[in-house]
């Protein structure tokens, strides 16, 4: 595929992959348009942080509104989604926010996007919709586990799109990113608020040390997208976009204070512990599928990746920034 002459939207723009991307986009000449939630404060979110933003329609709206959908979506070649209300643990306070949200406002998309006859959509899931691993690597026919109501939602989401791929052949991928990184992103996730504070010199405040995750590097995850939205194979599909390694939350932390040459202190925070019942113990990715049909596999190892985050932490005080409703 030729991005020169594509017009794309990407819904959660603001958002930490979803800025990337749409710079991604615009550094391959796509025409991007950018769906943000509108405030009253007229921030651009991360896009603001962007040398390219300039370059970039913005479309102020809420993907739950159908009308403002329809006009962002209006003369659109592809479709990125990737707008939600994420933050697992708000999810347990207000659970119907997330369904208003990511349920009936993907379907929204979804919807203006089959009227408006785009040629390839491509759908954000979340390595969070299995739940802890039955067995690993996980494949994506893993079963789907909803451990807690942000999950659930993500799950319905992905079958939304799922179904409008097989009742109405609209064009469809789903892509399931494992647990992405790197700057701009927000100081509430795992790895910059343990950097935040080892770069301190602070001991490392934090819940549960023992489930382990996959760490994906954001040009690699942003590279997958764009991989699969190429693929001619990939319509229909779900794919997994992990490095197939996994990592325990006290090695990570081991290594993040290694890298800053800091004292390795942990603190068991207990207000910060899932539910025992919605605590995903376990994630490591196979991503051989998406290898196989789009030629996508990670490039930027762990300590790599970390390097760059660091670097972008030491010399930027946009960490301190936090997104909500955009991935």
């Amino acid at each position: 595929m030729s991005w020169k002459s594509k017009s794309v939207l990407v819904t959660g723009a603001g958002g930490f992959i979803g800025s990337h991307l749409a710079e991604a986009l615009v550094r391959n000449d796509a025409k991007t348009r950018a769906l943000l939630r509108y405030n009253s404060q007229g921030r651009k979110g991360w896009l603001e942080q962007s040398d390219l933003q300039a370059e970039i329609e913005v479309i102020w709206g809420d993907i739950r509104e159908v009308d403002c959908i329809r006009k962002a979506v209006k003369g659109v070649d592809v479709v990125f989604h990737l707008a939600a209300l994420i933050g697992i643990p708000y999810s347990y306070v207000s659970p119907s926010s997330y369904v208003s949200t990511n349920v009936a406002g993907t379907l929204n998309v979804l919807q203006e996007a089959l009227h408006s006859g785009v040629s390839r959509f491509v759908h954000t899931s979340t390595s969070e919709v299995y739940g802890t691993a039955r067995r690993i690597p996980i494949t994506e026919d893993h079963p789907l586990q909803a451990q807690s109501p942000y999950s659930a939602t993500k799950i319905a989401a992905d079958k939304l799109a799922e179904s409008f791929h097989r009742s109405f052949g609209l064009p469809i991928s789903i892509v399931r990113p494992f647990n992405t990184y790197g700057p701009r992103q927000s100081a509430r996730a795992v790895i910059p608020t343990i950097m935040i504070q080892a770069l301190a010199n602070e001991p490392i405040r934090i819940g549960n040390v023992a489930p382990t995750r996959d760490f994906n590097y954001i040009s690699d995850t942003v590279r997958g997208f764009l991989n699969v939205a190429e693929s001619e194979k990939a319509i229909g599909g779900v794919f997994n976009l992990g490095s197939g390694k996994e990592i325990s939350i006290a090695d990570l932390a081991r290594m993040i204070c290694s890298l800053t040459g800091t004292e390795f202190r942990i603190i068991l925070e207990t207000a910060r512990v899932r539910p025992s019942e919605s605590e995903v113990e376990r994630l490591c990715a196979s991503s051989s599928l998406a290898e196989e049909l789009t030629g996508w596999r990670p490039q930027v190892s762990l300590p790599e990746g970390l390097e760059k985050t660091l670097a972008w932490i030491r010399s930027s005080e946009a960490h301190r920034q936090t997104e909500t409703y955009a991935i």
